[in-house]
Parts: C-alpha cells; sequence; structure tokens
C-alpha cells in the first residue's frame, strides 16, 4: 500500500522545493529550508572570493570549494539527482570549460610574441581585466568540476 503525503499548511515552503528521489535520501524539514536560503549566499561568496583573488587572500581555487560546498549541501538535502539539475552542466563539462579557460588565458602570451604564461592586461572602462582572472576562472571551474564529480558520485552509490 502507497503512503499518500498530505500536505500540510506547515508544508507550503515545499512546494517549489525538488523531492528526493528515494525515501531514505529525504533530510530534514529545517536543512532543506537552510539550504534554500544559504546557497545563493554561498555561491555569491564564492564569487566574491575568486574575484578578490588576484589581489588579497582568495582565488579560484578556494572559490571554487566553496561553490562546490553549496552544491554538496544542496544534493545533501535534496539528493544528488537534484544537485545534477542545479547545475545544468555536468561535472565533467565544467572541469572540461575549466581546463580550456585557464588554456586559452596561458595561450594569450604566445598569441601577443610574449612567453607562455604572461599576464595581459586591457582595461574596460575603470575596470582592468587580465588573463591572470581569466586563469582563476579556469581553476574556479576545474575545483568545482572535481569535487562535485567525486562528491556526486559517492552520493549516487
Amino acid at each position: 500500500m502507497k503512503r499518500r503525503r498530505l500536505e500540510h499548511s506547515s508544508e507550503v515552503h515545499l512546494r517549489n522545493a525538488p523531492l528526493p528521489a528515494l525515501e531514505w535520501e529525504r533530510a530534514s524539514v529545517i536543512l532543506g529550508v537552510a539550504v534554500r536560503a544559504l546557497l545563493p549566499l554561498l555561491l555569491l561568496f564564492s564569487i566574491f572570493l575568486l574575484l578578490r583573488g588576484h589581489h588579497a587572500p582568495g582565488g579560484g581555487f578556494i572559490g571554487g570549494l566553496v561553490a562546490a560546498a553549496a552544491v554538496a549541501l544542496y544534493a545533501l538535502a535534496y539528493g544528488a539527482t537534484a544537485a545534477q539539475q542545479l547545475l545544468r552542466l555536468s561535472p565533467r563539462g565544467l572541469v572540461a570549460a575549466g581546463l580550456a579557460t585557464a588554456l586559452a588565458s596561458a595561450l594569450v602570451g604566445p598569441l601577443t610574441g610574449a612567453p607562455f604564461l604572461t599576464g595581459r592586461w586591457m582595461k574596460v572602462g575603470r575596470l582592468e581585466l587580465g588573463t591572470p582572472l581569466l586563469f582563476d576562472v579556469g581553476v574556479f571551474l576545474v575545483v568545482i568540476g572535481v569535487t562535485l564529480w567525486i562528491v556526486l558520485t559517492l552520493a549516487e552509490e
């Protein structure tokens, strides 16, 4: 006999939340609500760490770890399949995109007649953008991809 889940007025916030695939994956309601509140904050903080990293502590590695931890926390609350749907790109795709971005930043030097991995800067309005930031974005994507590849593989089993 299947149990039908009744919707209670205190469960209205769960209406738009993804349901875990299996019964044993269900976490507490408090964790689900906390994760839905913390996920955007953690992702925003990871981007802050990424952009701050060239001139102060932070960078692509620690920013990627914070972003991966946010998605891993989401997987803990809602299941691995919901976390994969949240990503919209597979962890392997993130790793490939990160490696391509880092390689592109490294090849800017030889294309302009300078040595490999030479930093190049350009000014866009008042903002200075350069190849070190592009390299950090590549590291950011690779760290997110590798970490989530491991975490989601373990969560599926």
